[in-house]
């Protein structure tokens, strides 16, 4: 009975793999179609990352104190998932990340692919990576200010601008490009 058990938990934890064999592939880039289901994330193993590419004019910071704007409720796990005017981009917030993803033009590569994510953190460190945000219950963000899990997100037709409330540090990303800050 022991030997059943301790044999059922390690087919079990098999089966919980977190590598996922293949190379990835670009079916019909350029198309920029969402996946039907949550696709899996990256684990904990060292991230590639790559240089940024040349960057873009970012739109004006804001100064003086951090502007108001509607509050975007963080989720149980205190996230917020926001997705731009023109549906090209999409972002998870947490209070120490910003991570966008989109079909960046120009991005930097990595392993041999384009890089379509991006992150950067309240010390304003930017990281190009490879991933899917998967299904996620995104808020779409009309022209405006926002404030969400101590950043202030900034929408305009040029791009969106993320900029952390304790440390004034972020990015401005668009589809043209990057910039941190």
């Amino acid at each position: 009975m022991a030997v059943t058990g301790a044999l059922l938990a390690v087919l079990a934890l098999a089966a919980c793999s977190t590598v996922i064999d293949g190379d990835p592939s670009c079916p019909g880039c350029g198309s920029y179609t969402e996946p039907e289901g949550p696709t899996p994330s990256p684990t904990a193993e060292a991230p590639t990352a790559a240089p940024a590419p040349t960057p873009v004019e970012p739109a004006p910071g804001p100064t003086g104190p951090a502007p108001s704007g509607e509050n975007l409720p963080a989720d149980a796990q205190g996230l917020v998932y926001i997705e731009t005017k023109s549906g090209k981009t999409r972002c998870q917030l947490s209070s120490a990340t910003v991570g966008c993803e989109s079909a960046f033009d120009n991005a930097p590569e990595i392993n041999g692919y384009p890089a379509n994510g991006v992150s950067v953190n309240s010390a304003g460190t930017l990281e190009w990576i490879q991933g899917n945000l998967g299904a996620i219950p995104t808020v779409a963000l009309d022209y405006a200010t926002y404030q969400a899990v101590g950043w202030t997100i900034v929408a305009d037709a040029n791009g969106t601008r993320f900029t952390n409330n304790g440390t004034g540090h972020g990015m401005f990303v668009a589809t043209q490009g990057v910039e941190s800050f």
